[in-house]
């Protein structure tokens, strides 16, 4: 078969440049939250721990009630620490790909003077 090609013109390749720096933008709002949602798992572990250390040693009287929100402190935060950390590692991913794409097109809208032309075998 015949190679296909596609042209865009400088309007077509300037609208999906603005369409990806959108989706980089809402990509890094992700990232911050994970950020964020992985920071105060991390805390909720640390907390839970040593709370269930100080209980173990006898610095904190046992008391099931803490004895029962600090393991599921520490459960809850491990949950949470992995998945924002799988999910940060997938929109990270996502996000580099959105910027080479956008770094493709800028660098095609400069090289074709406006016009970009993909040539793809079906």
């Amino acid at each position: 078969m015949e190679p296909n090609t596609v042209r865009w013109s400088g309007a077509e390749l300037r609208e999906q440049i603005s369409q990806i720096e959108a989706e980089i933008e809402e990509l890094a709002e992700i990232i911050e939250s994970c950020r964020k949602l992985i920071l105060v798992a991390k805390v909720a572990i640390a907390a839970g721990g040593v709370l269930i250390l100080a209980i173990t040693v006898g610095v904190i009287r046992f008391d099931p009630t803490v004895m029962i929100g600090a393991i599921a402190a520490v459960i809850g935060g491990t949950v949470v620490f992995g998945s924002n950390t799988s999910t940060l590692k997938q929109t990270t991913s996502t996000m580099e790909a959105a910027k080479a794409r956008r770094t493709e097109l800028i660098m095609n809208l400069r090289a074709d003077g406006g016009t970009l032309q993909t040539t793809w075998s079906s």
